[in-house]
């Protein structure tokens, strides 16, 4: 199969390598010049593990090719994935202007019969409304099949969600159309799930905000934890245990972030006010996590009372562990906080603190290392669980700082390890180190 790929963000780039990796031959196009010439170098715009051997093996091997050429990219291909992005509105529905653009490019450059396919996070009934924007402008003799084919890689991990994910989802109202995606997503051995578009739409949404709920329903069982002297990992174990609610998505934080679960959740309340449906378990969902990300913040400001001129270090920029996305992420709304109290801060991440530097500017100071950056600080925040991070001896949080006081925000150190040392230890849902707590929590 030929295929191009419009869009080369997460979704787009992942996808494009992974379907050159099994067999295609894949163009994937972008307008940004310079970034589509490091590409075709085989140097990925993005941070995730792996991407860049990936892409280096694929053109060495004459599978996968960038463009900037919307003629080249669109009028050979047999099938094309739109993948470009869908930000949100002020009102938190999703803008669709990429999506419509890179519509009716595909209908002034295709000179074949072709299936195009939305990656995109779209709300239902998109692909509906792409069908029609194509058909109106494209040639007469051309047909064009609109399939929803929705994503649901996760940062950090996308290669391995595109090769063991639990399912890929088709969408469509042409039953051909459905079987030639069907067919080029046969490699990955993943279960396919076969729905008409519009169900294959709300599958993408219905997902994301039920994995927001969880999150936002553990944190909330969290804080009560504190408040009765009950302990979080133990209550997160003892429930995952139960099949129908499951282990994942159970870890007590300072809230959700990233790309996609903050604008989705926002766009699916949106999406059911349009339809004169009030969606308030979801909004509760989106207030919860709005709140929690300020507990780390609001724990500081009960400790100390006033925070101006004290010296603080966050470790942990991203949204999450292995990606350089700092996009609704917990620290930049913590440090707006800090920032706000006239804290001196200074920050660390592995991979963010190019993309942090775009938004916080000289508002902090920015070091070489986890260990630099706790050195001689009053307090420490811990955002982001990154495994460097959490590899960090709480011995070297006594033996830097003036006076070892810990805000984890992510429970990076089991209970037991913190009491263990002379450190002022603030974690989510299990108190303060030193207060009375469960004897029998194993699990971090």
């Amino acid at each position: 199969m030929k295929i191009t790929i419009a869009g080369t963000g997460y979704v787009g780039l992942v996808t494009g390598v992974c379907l050159a990796d099994i067999g295609h031959i894949v163009t994937c196009y972008d307008i940004d010049e310079q970034k589509v010439q490091k590409m075709r170098q085989g140097i990925s715009p993005i941070y995730e593990p792996g991407l860049e051997d990936l892409m280096k093996k694929n053109i060495e091997e004459a599978r996968l090719f960038f463009t900037t050429d919307p003629q080249t990219a669109y009028e050979d291909a047999d099938v094309i994935y739109i993948a470009v992005g869908t930000p949100e509105n002020e009102d938190g529905s999703a803008n669709l202007t990429y999506v419509e653009e890179t519509a009716l490019a595909i209908s002034r450059y295709v000179i074949k019969d072709v299936i195009v396919v939305i990656k995109s996070t779209v709300p239902v009934g998109t692909n509906d409304r792409i069908q029609a924007l194509i058909d109106k402008h494209k040639s007469p003799e051309i047909r064009v099949a609109v399939v929803s084919n929705p994503e649901f890689l996760r940062e950090g991990s996308a290669i391995y969600d595109m090769f063991h994910g639990d399912r890929i989802v088709i969408g469509a109202n042409d039953e051909y159309a459905a079987s030639v995606i069907e067919e080029i997503n046969k490699p990955f051995g993943i279960p396919i799930i076969k729905t008409d578009r519009r169900s294959a739409e709300m599958i993408k949404y219905a997902a994301n905000a039920f994995l927001a709920t969880k999150i936002s329903f553990i944190n909330e069982i969290a804080n009560i934890c504190e408040k009765v002297g009950a302990n979080i990992d133990d209550v997160a174990y003892g429930i995952g245990q139960d099949k129908r609610i499951g282990p994942h998505f159970l870890k007590a934080g300072i809230g959700y972030g990233g790309s996609c679960f903050p604008k989705d959740t926002k766009a699916l309340v949106q999406l059911a006010g349009n339809v004169q449906h009030k969606f308030d378990l979801l909004e509760s969902v989106i207030n919860v996590n709005n709140k929690q990300r300020l507990l780390l913040y609001t724990k500081a400001k009960e400790m100390f009372g006033a925070l101006a001129g004290k010296k603080a270090a966050v470790l942990g920029l991203a949204f999450k562990p292995n990606t350089d996305d700092i996009r609704e992420a917990a620290s930049i709304v913590l440090i707006d906080k800090l920032l706000e109290e006239q804290v001196d801060i200074t920050v660390y991440d592995p991979v963010a603190m190019e993309n942090a530097k775009k938004i916080l500017n000289d508002s902090v100071q920015y070091a070489r290392s986890a260990v630099d950056a706790i050195n001689g600080k009053d307090m420490v925040f811990i955002v982001t669980e990154w495994e460097e991070i959490k590899n960090i001896p709480l011995s070297t949080y006594v033996e830097k700082m003036k006076e070892p006081i810990i805000f984890d925000g992510r429970n990076c150190y089991s209970w037991q390890e913190a009491k263990s040392y002379p450190v002022t230890y603030i974690s989510i849902g299990r108190g303060q180190a030193g207060e009375a707590q469960p004897l029998f929590s194993k699990h971090k």
